[in-house]
């Protein structure tokens, strides 16, 4: 349940408030929007606890929270979430573009992608440290080194680095030299590793899996949100489906459905979402049409020589032309919307 505080409450009244519901054997978490303040009351005990609640000074309702997912749900927070890092702002309105390398592989080739997608207009600098790979003999990635590498691009660059984390063990390593933290596909009910992440006090990308509700989806970040982090990305990056023309089916209804029933923002991957270079900008350029709160587009120097994922990798002159069309398409919305 929520219990909505009175326009001009104190923050006295608010602490009481929370001091009630932890009284009662529930979490509480306070949301501070610009009309009003909420304390979502969380817990599994059903007792009549509405009318004691009810009763506390500055108090203005208490609402049952009717959908599984409680933090992420429009009903206890109806003002978007802007999440801000660096230069990086996606959500309320604004879009953030993260673009890079699917695996760090050197110095050269990774200063080389930040210096060009920062031109183009990147504000996120995305690379895999740590690679989850269908098979053990596949490039795993250059670990910590590619991290330091990572940090060494943003110093240079300002751009805020995105990059997995794949298991709970390797939380503070990762947190240590990026920005936000991503969980991927593969993880995401990988539910201790998403309460780590969520501990960590980083904003996280997490990844819709490919065979995931939008209830498990939202569900899965509930378990980030129910750490006290709500710097939450969601994720769409596509779903399995009989379609073999695409790597995975990139389903864009996901940003209009999402905005109806999280106040979190939603980022699209359209690398992995087709599969497919030629696919990639239209893709991008549709999700920002749809109302996406950010892309996340896989960049390298040479595609073709690419350790993993090149199949689907922009070139540089190619994400500056994607670059472009977005920012043409949000300029027409914004002026029909203005």
């Amino acid at each position: 349940m929520i219990v909505v505080m009175e326009p001009g409450a104190t923050d006295e009244q608010v602490q009481a408030t929370v001091q009630r519901v932890e009284s009662l054997g529930l979490k509480a978490n306070v949301i501070v929007g610009t009309e009003r303040t909420v304390v979502a009351a969380i817990g599994n005990k059903r007792e009549h606890f509405k009318e004691s609640l009810e009763s506390g000074e500055g108090v203005s309702a208490v609402v049952p929270i009717v959908a599984p997912y409680k933090m992420a749900s429009r009903e206890v927070r109806e003002e978007p979430t802007k999440i801000r890092v660096r230069d990086f702002v996606a959500g309320g309105g604004e879009v953030g573009f993260i673009a890079g390398p699917c695996s760090v592989e050197s110095e050269s080739q990774l200063l080389e992608t930040a210096r060009a997608v920062k031109a183009a207009g990147a504000t996120g600098l995305r690379g895999g440290a740590f690679k989850p790979r269908t098979s053990p003999y596949s490039f795993q990635g250059l670990k910590e080194d590619g991290l330091k590498l990572l940090a060494a691009a943003r110093d240079e660059t300002n751009l805020a680095v995105v990059t997995e984390v794949m298991g709970t063990s390797d939380v503070d390593l990762v947190a240590k030299y990026a920005d936000v933290l991503q969980v991927g596909a593969r993880n995401m009910q990988n539910y201790r590793l998403l309460e780590a992440v969520g501990a960590a006090g980083k904003p996280v990308l997490l990844k819709r899996g490919p065979s995931a509700t939008m209830d498990e989806f939202l569900l899965a970040a509930e378990y980030i949100l129910n750490e006290g982090n709500d710097q939450v990305m969601l994720c769409e990056r596509g779903i399995r489906t009989f379609e073999g023309h695409t790597r995975f089916t990139l389903p864009l209804a996901s940003v209009t459905y999402l905005h109806r029933k999280t106040h979190l923002p939603v980022i699209i991957d359209p690398s992995h979402g087709t599969g497919h270079t030629y696919m990639v900008p239209d893709m991008a350029v549709a999700a920002v049409a749809a109302g996406a709160d950010g892309l996340i587009v896989e960049v390298h120097p040479d595609p073709s020589s690419a350790m993993s994922d090149g199949y689907q990798s922009l070139t540089f002159e190619d994400f500056g032309k994607t670059m472009r069309r977005c920012h043409a398409v949000l300029e027409a919305i914004r002026s029909v919307d203005a």
